[in-house]
């Protein structure tokens, strides 16, 4: 399974939490039993803080853990401590962005709603970096070659020994709206139906046609639901807007997410419809 600090340290800090609740112990008292304070506690467990080894034997053994967890625990402490292929990138992005950036590398699963443009991680480098020139004209050149690059690596995720399960729902105005021009639309339309072949396990992509009736996600923002393999963590919603991004972990929205995603799949194609609406309006192009 594809490993990532974010997640690793995402996990350490829940199983910590829920340990700590377990045994009704409140983070003011686990603060003081290891010499710190609760809001040191509040960030390891939200996975914004990093922890030593030896601070967390400490907790551990307040918390009560067992040898063969404490072992679970520090291998995800080393795991959370490792460079991640985006920290070079970290001046570029808010910290919201870059925690995503990180739960995507170590997700299992992503099932995405992409309203009026292809999905991001089956983008063309030119398509790509189209958006980045109209969406934010203030970007640098530069800024927008490497913002590209940091969107190209997100895409290496689809291959490997561990590729990530993508599930992507894409109205039909994205594969309409000609992004870029002509000539690059078409070769974003030729790019996906390339993928979609190249990836017939692991990558469903449905099209919801124009014909198609109402249905929840109409109207919406582009969203991506994160599923992971450790049984120990639940899901997470990424949305994005014109002007926001955020990271949802509420059950009961992320809930909503997923039905509005289940209800969409329903109203669009199949996949040998999707594949042929998208090879039908490729040629409409050239």
């Amino acid at each position: 399974m594809a490993t990532s600090p974010s997640v690793a340290g995402w996990e350490l800090g829940l199983r910590l939490r829920e340990r700590r609740e377990l045994l009704d112990v409140t983070s003011v008292s686990a603060g003081k039993a290891i010499g710190t304070s609760q809001s040191y506690i509040s960030g390891i467990e939200n996975g914004k803080l990093k922890i030593s080894a030896a601070k967390l034997a400490e907790l551990a053994a307040v918390l009560e853990f067992d040898k063969a967890e404490v072992e679970e625990l520090q291998a995800l402490r080393e795991a959370a401590g490792k460079r991640a292929w985006w920290s070079p990138y970290s001046a570029m992005f808010n910290s919201e962005v870059l925690r995503y950036f990180g739960f995507e590398a170590g997700a299992e699963s992503i099932r995405a709603y992409s309203a009026g443009m292809i999905t991001s991680l089956l983008q063309t480098r030119d398509y790509a970096m189209a958006i980045m020139n109209g969406g934010a004209p203030s970007i640098r050149l530069a800024e927008a070659h490497r913002r590209v690059e940091v969107r190209m690596k997100r895409q290496e995720r689809l291959e490997g020994e561990d590729p990530i399960r993508l599930t992507t729902v894409i109205t039909e105005s994205g594969l309409r709206q000609v992004v870029g021009g002509r000539e690059v639309m078409v070769a974003q339309l030729k790019h996906l139906v390339a993928r979609i072949h190249q990836l017939p396990d692991t990558l469903d992509v449905r099209i919801v046609p124009f014909s198609a009736d109402y249905h929840n996600a109409i109207g919406g923002s582009t969203f991506y639901l994160l599923g992971f393999a450790s049984s120990r963590l639940p899901d997470l919603v990424w949305q994005e807007t014109v002007s926001t991004t955020d990271l949802i972990d509420q059950p009961m929205r992320i809930r909503e997410y997923s039905l509005a995603h289940s209800q969409a799949m329903d109203f669009a194609l199949d996949r040998v419809g999707s594949l042929g609406l998208i090879e039908q309006i490729g040629k409409e192009l050239e």
